[in-house]
């Protein structure tokens, strides 16, 4: 496990485009999430456990969200050949498992992940109305060991000032997780710059 922070695209950028096949079949992509208030997504996998850690969070605040007009998406870009644990069957498992009402979506080349600057899971990115970013960054201070208990505050936060047709605070913290498993030779290049220690 390597220790990663999120790179903390900037501000403003574009959601990248996307088709991927959903781990119970089908494909979404980016403009199927169009017309909502907001779009987030997670970049996340089954085995961490930074994403054990708060999956009961990601699932309420989720389910809160979603309820309000959110279109909620996660991404698993890890590579299942080396990690089984996060094969599409296994995704599918653990959705059903977990209760996730979000589609759960399979980065197999890991194009998407590189699209999105993503490091770490999970890896957050909230867009407005039009798609564009207006946060990236930590579900909440907690983490796995620590006292803090899992609240979402900080995510559900700029979730809040969305809907409300506000910017949320600019002051934003990266996430912080287990690296992306990247392909043999397939470590984007701002791999070692987005906090691996």
């Amino acid at each position: 496990m390597v220790r990663t922070a999120s790179t903390m695209l900037p501000l403003g950028t574009k959601a990248p485009d996307f088709s991927l096949p959903e781990c119970d079949g089908g494909t979404v992509s980016l403009s199927d999430l169009a017309g909502k208030k907001a779009l987030l997504v997670m970049f996340m996998c089954n085995h961490c456990p930074y994403v054990k850690h708060v999956a009961d969070q990601l699932k309420s605040l989720s389910d809160d969200y979603m309820a309000k007009g959110v279109a909620v998406v996660a991404i698993s870009s890890n590579d299942a050949d080396e990690y089984p644990d996060d094969s599409p069957e296994a995704m599918s498992r653990e959705k059903v498992q977990r209760g996730y009402a979000f589609e759960y979506l399979y980065d197999a080349d890991q194009s998407v992940a590189r699209a999105y600057a993503a490091a770490c899971t999970p890896d957050f990115f909230l867009f407005d109305a039009d798609q564009k970013l207006v946060y990236r960054g930590q579900l909440d201070s907690s983490r796995p060991g620590s006292d803090i208990p899992v609240t979402g505050e900080d995510l559900r936060a700029a979730l809040d000032a969305v809907l409300a047709g506000q910017a949320p605070s600019s002051e934003q913290r990266p996430s912080l997780g287990c690296n992306i498993k990247w392909k043999s030779g397939n470590e984007p290049d701002y791999f070692n710059a987005a906090g691996a220690s």
